[in-house]
């Protein structure tokens, strides 16, 4: 007798049923820890990778609610708001978002790890989202090391350094007899080129500081007006030599009185405004615009140079970093300088944002609160390495 053929629909269910098996099987032998939300936050599936990592069984995190249930720290050790986790930013955005931070486990230990989030949508609304983790304690315990490393060269290499700068002091002051001017011109090579490893040396030595979180702060009640007064004579020597207009204003009468650590504020100012100068062509212009407000002080440096490529801009802050636009036009540089100042920024827990235009100028913006808080979390949990 004849086969007869199975009806059309049951042929479709069987289909369904089958990719849906095939995308359970990959779901759950995923590498990485996966778990899913519905629109309301809600944990509706998790694979065993998650469970490894975070300790939980997939029992104690069905139907809870996420953010509560998976606790977060930012890498600084700051507890993270609903607001700022990437969970939140993907379904107020419906965008798929990417971070580094710490998770808090079953146990209490907060382990690093490596966070993408994609919203799960229908008809351009997110109606769940999944997030995918993994375990990034060895990248981070290298990055530790890399950083002990580098700090204990930079120590190393201030000792030679010192002596290289007082002898070529003392022979350009003729200490040891005459010079023609030749020799002159070539110790000032010299000077200058020390000076640039100096500034390196510094540079390397708080970075490693803030990355290690080892950064000790001594705020004193200053006002940035002070602050000013004692950087801009050496700012104004540099802008000077290139024709650079440098001005300082305010935009209301309101006190600058803040508490911080003057000498990391004046380190951010110094580094912005020399930056600025740097990378702003002859006969060009640099403002410092001081604005007070009631609980914080909004520093902004603003300029009329080469700015920041569109393409680059999201790579401002990171480490060595210098715009495509700039390579060519100035050769020296690191590109350490934004991430330093964005690490010593957070450090006293004020925030920094630009905005830049290529061929029409940069403007950075510094956000100081009249007092530092602090908000480290660490001391509360175990921290895997």
């Amino acid at each position: 007798m004849p086969q007869t053929k199975a009806p059309a629909t049951n042929r479709r269910t069987n289909h369904v049923i089958q990719k849906q098996a095939e995308a359970d099987a990959i779901f759950r032998s995923m590498g990485d820890g996966a778990i899913t939300t519905d629109e309301f936050g809600r944990i509706t599936r998790v694979n065993p990778a998650a469970t490894r990592i975070l300790g939980f069984s997939e029992k104690e995190l069905i139907g809870k609610p996420f953010l509560k249930t998976i606790v977060a720290y930012t890498l600084e050790g700051n507890h993270m708001t609903v607001i700022d986790r990437p969970i939140t930013k993907a379904f107020l955005t419906g965008k798929y978002i990417e971070s580094k931070m710490y998770v808090q486990s079953k146990k209490g230990t907060l382990i690093p790890a490596a966070i993408s989030v994609s919203p799960i949508m229908f008809k351009n609304k997110p109606i769940g989202a999944i997030e995918l983790f993994r375990d990034i304690s060895i990248e981070v315990e290298i990055d530790r090391m890399k950083s002990e490393f580098i700090s204990l060269a930079s120590h190393q290499l201030r000792t030679p350094l010192s002596a290289i700068k007082t002898y070529t002091h003392m022979l350009k002051d003729e200490y040891m007899g005459g010079l023609n001017k030749e020799q002159k011109k070539s110790l000032d090579t010299i000077i200058n080129a020390s000076n640039r490893m100096n500034e390196l040396i510094s540079t390397l030595l708080n970075i490693t500081r803030i990355e290690s979180g080892t950064i000790s702060l001594n705020p004193k009640s200053t006002n940035i007006d002070e602050i000013l007064k004692d950087i801009l004579p050496e700012l104004k020597l540099m802008s000077s030599a290139k024709n650079i207009e440098l001005n300082v204003r305010k935009t209301n009468n309101q006190s600058t009185k803040i508490k911080t650590d003057m000498l990391i504020v004046k380190e951010v100012i110094n580094n912005l405004v020399s930056n600025s100068i740097k990378y702003t062509p002859a006969n060009g212009q640099v403002n410092i615009i001081i604005k007070p407000r009631l609980k914080d002080i909004q520093i902004e440096v603003a300029d009329n140079g080469w700015g920041i490529p569109k393409h680059n801009q999201d790579q401002v802050f990171s480490k060595f970093f210098r715009g495509s636009n700039i390579i060519k036009k100035e050769t020296n540089g690191t590109g350490l300088g934004l991430y330093l100042v964005k690490g010593l920024v957070e450090s006293l827990n004020g925030k920094i944002s630009f905005k830049s235009e290529e061929g029409g100028g940069t403007s950075f913006y510094i956000t100081l609160p009249r007092r530092i808080i602090n908000k480290n979390n660490f001391s509360k949990a175990k921290i895997k390495l």
